[in-house]
């Protein structure tokens, strides 16, 4: 996990922002639960266009990671429940696939013992990849 974890919040327009209205965080359809987001990266992908990318996480109030930093805003963390959905990316003719990840949740990665620690965290969205549910 790279950074931490936002709010993921509906677009707000340069008339909405004029006028002093508050930004909506998204809700998702199927849970009602509020959607926050994190950047990931997987460290065993090749191609670095894919190696970092987004997902969006569901809960009640924001997760926040238990495991230590390894380097200055970067924690490693397993996803749990992990999904790949594919989508269109892209404009006009330059078009690619792309995929959505959501994941259930996310928990410190295991060490060298196995243990971990869960956090309150759920589904994903983001760029392209294979991610096996390691990220950090």
């Amino acid at each position: 996990m790279v950074g931490e974890v936002t709010a993921d919040t509906e677009y707000q327009s340069r008339e909405d922002r004029a006028a002093g209205r508050p930004t909506r965080q998204r809700v998702d359809e199927v849970t009602g639960k509020r959607q926050w987001k994190v950047m990931v990266t997987d460290p065993d992908e090749l191609k670095a266009k894919r190696a970092s990318f987004e997902v969006i996480l569901l809960a009640d109030h924001q997760p926040v990671p238990t495991g230590p930093e390894v380097l200055p805003g970067m924690r490693p963390v397993e996803l749990d429940g992990l999904t790949a959905e594919p989508k269109v990316a892209g404009q006009g003719e330059y078009k690619y696939q792309s995929y959505a990840f959501r994941a259930t949740g996310f928990k410190e990665a295991a060490t060298g013992s196995g243990s971990g620690s869960k956090s309150a965290g759920r589904s994903g969205s983001a760029a392209s990849g294979d991610a096996a549910g390691k990220a950090a």
